[in-house]
């Protein structure tokens, strides 16, 4: 038996526990970074490695590695009886699940059972972040709830990977229109998505407009400000390290929203860097915040949302919030 989880952290428990069979983590972040159409295998791969690279700080090679090693393990599932694909309702984990599914829907299975389980919360918990959050026995008791993939579930996620890696993002709301039914956190998942392209007020994607109203009211803490807003957001699915870039994004540029005093901890990594941050919004910032000034018109644009890349300060796919449609201007 084969186990694929979405997250280091889970992996490490479920091996800790009584189930058997191998277990790896997914070794990708499809959340961000180029994900275009045109690409496939060895290019594919070295696309979302360079990505990956520049995106952790990881040496290319290392990622690469990462990848192949990937690709070796799901090569192997005729070796197992069965595949039990652990993962969540989130963005960050639907994407790797539409990956996967798309993966395994291309192949022919054989004698062997590919699985799923994908949750939405668990009982005790009351604000469900992930599996990562579960011990070894809260895991386990989620082992007999699996269920076999549906030809439906393939389907439909090999029609979701195709529009969420289309240049045209209203591939995605073409898909929404349909029945997705048979992945009941996709839809959710992928409208986060379209909200994360920049808002036809001020140039900013959904993660940064609530991000900037957390701070302006006051939340201006780190160890405050990423909860509070995985609280106002739950769909995205953001580490700290996505949310820290993030808020890099809107600071380090020409005409900064945000001003960032990061704390004292030593080393690279995202954890020792925002533990003691505080954050304070810029004139510049308010003025985008109450749609007064547009980020991309002030700072341009270089950013992959799935296959689309919005590029330049010019015309690019927006999200209008009163249509709830991503508008071409």
């Amino acid at each position: 038996m084969l186990h694929i989880l979405d997250g280091d952290s889970s992996a490490n428990t479920l091996r800790q526990s009584s189930v058997e069979g191998d277990i790896i983590s997914c070794r990708e972040a499809l959340v961000a970074g180029p994900a275009p159409a045109s690409v496939e295998g060895e290019e594919w791969l070295q696309v979302r490695a360079r990505h990956l690279s520049s995106y952790y700080g990881v040496p290319i090679s290392e990622c690469e590695q990462g990848l192949r090693d990937q690709e070796i393990a799901l090569a192997s599932y005729p070796e197992h009886d069965e595949v039990v694909l652990w993962f969540e309702h989130d963005l960050f984990c639907e994407t790797n699940l539409l990956y996967l599914l798309n993966w395994f829907a291309s192949r022919e299975l054989g004698t062997t059972k590919l699985s799923l389980i994908c949750i939405g919360g668990f009982p005790g918990i009351a604000k469900f972040r992930g599996l990562g959050q579960l011990n070894a026995e809260q895991l386990v008791s989620l082992f007999p709830s699996r269920h076999e993939v549906s030809s439906g579930e393939l389907k439909l996620a090999t029609a979701g990977w195709a529009a969420y890696r289309s240049p045209d993002p209203t591939e995605i709301e073409k898909l929404l229109e349909g029945d997705t039914s048979a992945m009941p956190f996709l839809r959710p998942a992928l409208e986060a998505h379209l909200r994360r392209f920049p808002s036809m007020l001020n140039g900013l994607g959904g993660i940064e407009n609530t991000t900037l109203r957390l701070i302006q009211s006051g939340v201006k803490k780190s160890t405050l400000l990423f909860p509070a807003f995985f609280d106002a957001e739950p769909a995205f699915g953001l580490g700290d390290f996505q949310f820290w870039l993030a808020l890099k994004g809107v600071s380090d540029t020409r005409e900064p929203l945000l001003q960032i005093a990061e704390g004292t901890g030593a080393g690279q990594r995202p954890s020792s860097k925002i533990r003691d941050s505080s954050f304070e919004i810029t004139e510049v910032g308010k003025a985008v915040l109450t749609g007064e000034a547009d980020f991309v018109a002030l700072n341009g644009i270089d950013l992959w949302l799935g296959g689309v890349h919005l590029y330049g300060q010019e015309r690019i796919w927006r999200w209008n919030e009163t249509s709830g449609k991503l508008v071409f201007v």
